[in-house]
């Protein structure tokens, strides 16, 4: 009877065990179901989120968003992606010589304390002014001028060029657009922004409601006040990274780098910069005020007293070249600022320049292929081709398909550019720094520029013809591209990129409108408008780009080199990977705001793999000396990472390796992989004959 119970009671065990693995299976189904459930709602929670902050920055900030730049406009949704072309941005090119600008006088406004109290309020609460240095925003309020306005005044009228950013400090304005009422914006506002970043057209029109008193300061002003600040400052670092010995045979690209990674700390009276035996890793510069180094013998021992250090002293370097055991306390002999540098950036930074396939592109061969092209196409003449059809449209160019009369199985791309339309919108350093460089750069994965050509009303430059379609157009029509898809075309876009970096050339306008695919599939860069050769370790100052790929460097004003062309990268693959970019807003100056606001704020859609993401986020580090691609290993950094294990570099060179997609090209004028695009109805434009252009 026993044995029976047991084996009932066994038999019981094992029903209710199966019963509970059942009720478990079922629970993890619902929770399953659940989860999908959470994930569909939270998608619909962020664009109802993205929508809500456009409507309240709206609403209840209105003077952030610029003059209504960022007013009254319906709200991009983040996973909906690009529909049309984006057109890309340019500053004239700054009239600041950056090597005189510590000779510039600033001229400062008197204020009473409550102006100056309402100006810096306002300046700090600004989604914009607030990402700026507090030795910037005390300079910009001494630097603003007062105005007053009667009732019924236009202060911003839209349609106008704006040039001038202004705090309202007694009155009312209101901001229409079309004739319709957007908002009131009250004292202690900011307004009109986006027209200190670059000559923009007013999208609203700003009124006194009543007697106004506002201050102002204008973009010239602002700019020379980012590029003095900021060149002050990199010019005291590098001669404080000079004066140490272990830096000094450091190459000038190198320390420039160090200097931008280093980071201020304050300290107060007594409090300890480093304390005797513990472990550290960091070094320091001191760049303000004194320190006390003391040594303790014995721990029965009062600390003897070494030394005293002050500004341009350094200690902590045993720190960068391994684990260090601090050998003596340093404390602050009232309040100090220090310039620090820890380990791990250090090594990331400290290496030569990578070189990469600079061999590969400077053969005998190419060579010779070069010249003989160069004589060809020096024989040929505008009359010498027939225009087949319109390939594209953009701000400044129109690019048709053309053909040799005498050749029919040769086909060209011919960009055409109106010479009045660059000089009347200050373009021509661009345009002339397109040709140089296009004229120079041999890489399969950039397009090739054969020759230029002009006459009294246009420039023409002959490109070689890729027939396979650009790369926005294959996305948009797919929506988004796998890890695979994406993969391969980024690693066209990483030897294209390496290609000009080792050169000293910046793209500054990275996107898939400006990637075109040839017959093979692969992928190359076109369109060089915004390109500049500003040499390994030095910066360039002009706003440019488009604005969803801008980097914050950019919008700072801080000066940039190719490390923005690395953070551009990291929105290309969130993009590609995505259907739509990170930072997206209604307008250019809320887009701006949220790339200030970083690529750790940005909520990654769950088919971005952890390894893409990594790669995104390490592309996209605000501070320009910690992004992948632009420390001591170069572009291996990037190709070394994770999500690009087993591609093969080699093969992509090469073009031995398969393209994901392989377009259709029947022929020399097959242009099916194109949009199509009418006839240019466009009256031509007047004569332009100034001879800026004679090198063309």
């Amino acid at each position: 009877m026993a044995g029976s119970r047991s084996m009932g009671t066994l038999r019981d065990l094992q029903l209710a065990l199966q019963l509970k693995i059942a009720e478990l299976w079922q629970r993890d189904a619902l929770i399953d179901e659940l989860e999908l459930e959470l994930d569909t709602k939270d998608d619909v929670i962020r664009r109802l989120q993205v929508e809500l902050d456009s409507h309240r920055s709206a609403s209840q900030h209105p003077a952030h968003g610029g003059d209504s730049e960022s007013l009254g406009l319906p709200a991009v949704a983040h996973d909906e992606p690009q529909r049309t072309k984006r057109q890309a941005i340019s500053a004239e090119p700054t009239a600041l010589d950056p090597s005189r600008l510590t000779d510039v006088t600033l001229t400062s406004y008197s204020k009473s304390k409550e102006s100056r109290e309402l100006i810096q309020s306002a300046l700090l609460e600004n989604d914009f002014m607030k990402h700026l240095e507090h030795e910037q925003i005390l300079t910009i309020m001494d630097c603003m001028h007062p105005t007053s306005l009667t009732q019924g005044c236009c202060v911003i009228q839209e349609g106008d060029d704006g040039s001038t950013v202004y705090v309202l400090e007694e009155g009312m304005v209101e901001v229409t657009k079309e004739g319709k009422k957007l908002c009131t914006i009250n004292p202690g506002k900011v307004f009109g922004e986006l027209a200190i970043l670059y000559n923009c057209t007013r999208t609203a029109t700003v009124t006194a409601l009543t007697d106004i008193k506002l201050w102002a300061i204008d973009r010239q002003g602002f700019q020379t006040i980012m590029m003095r600040t900021g060149l002050i400052k990199h010019s005291q670092y590098m001669e404080f990274l000079r004066s140490v010995p272990s830096f000094q045979s450091l190459p000038v690209d190198v320390l420039s780098k160090l200097a931008d990674v280093l980071e201020e700390t304050h300290y107060s009276e007594g409090d300890y910069i480093i304390r005797q035996g513990a472990a550290g890793d960091t070094f320091f510069i001191i760049s303000e005020g004194q320190v006390k180094v003391t040594q303790q013998k014995s721990a029965n021992e009062e600390p003897e007293f070494l030394n005293n250090l002050s500004r341009g002293d350094w200690f902590g370097e045993q720190a960068l070249k391994g684990e260090d055991v601090r050998m003596a306390s340093v404390t602050a002999l009232g309040d100090v600022t220090c310039l620090v540098i820890d380990r791990e950036s250090f090594k990331q930074l400290i290496g030569g320049l990578d070189e990469v396939n600079n061999k590969q592109y400077d053969s005998d061969e190419l060579k010779a292929k070069l010249e003989a092209e160069a004589e060809f196409f020096s024989s040929v003449s505008l009359v010498d081709f027939n225009v087949i059809c319109t390939l594209g449209v953009g701000g400044f160019s129109r690019v048709e398909l053309v053909q040799l009369k005498s050749d029919n199985s040769r086909s060209f791309a011919m960009k055409v550019l109106k010479k009045r339309h660059i000089l009347d919108t200050s373009q021509q350093d661009h345009i002339l720094s397109e040709r140089r460089i296009m004229m120079e750069s041999h890489s399969p994965f950039t397009v090739r520029l054969y020759r230029t050509f002009r006459d009294s009303k246009y420039l023409y430059m002959l490109l070689e013809a890729c027939l396979g379609g650009e790369l926005w157009s294959l996305l948009r029509d797919r929506g988004s591209f796998d890890d695979g898809i994406t993969r391969f075309y980024t690693g066209c876009v990483v030897e294209a990129l390496a290609f000009l970096h080792c050169r000293g050339i910046i793209y500054r306008d990275l996107k898939p409108e400006n990637i075109i695919l040839d017959h093979r599939g692969y992928a190359k860069l076109v369109d060089f408008g915004f390109a500049k050769k500003v040499g390994l370790g030095k910066k360039t100052w002009t706003f440019c780009g488009t604005p969803e790929y801008v980097a914050p460097e950019i919008i700072l004003n801080k000066g940039h080199d190719s490390s923005a062309d690395c953070w551009s990268l990291g929105i290309l693959i969130f993009e590609l990977l995505s259907g739509s970019p990170p930072f997206s807003g209604s307008d250019p100056m809320k887009t701006y705001n949220i790339i200030l606001r970083g690529i750790d704020m940005v909520e990654f859609p769950k088919k971005i793999t952890k390894s893409a993401a990594n790669l995104i986020k390490r592309l996209c580090r605000d501070n320009p000396s910690e992004r992948l691609g632009n420390q001591k290993n170069g572009v291996k950094d990037i190709q070394k990472h994770k999500w690009f294990e087993g591609f093969n570099w080699e093969g992509l060179r090469q073009g031995t390796v398969d393209s994901p997609f392989t377009p259709t090209v029947k022929g020399p004028l097959d242009n099916s992989n194109f949009d199509y695009f009418p006839e240019d109805t466009d009256h031509p434009p007047p004569d332009e004959e100034s001879g800026w252009e004679l090198e063309f």
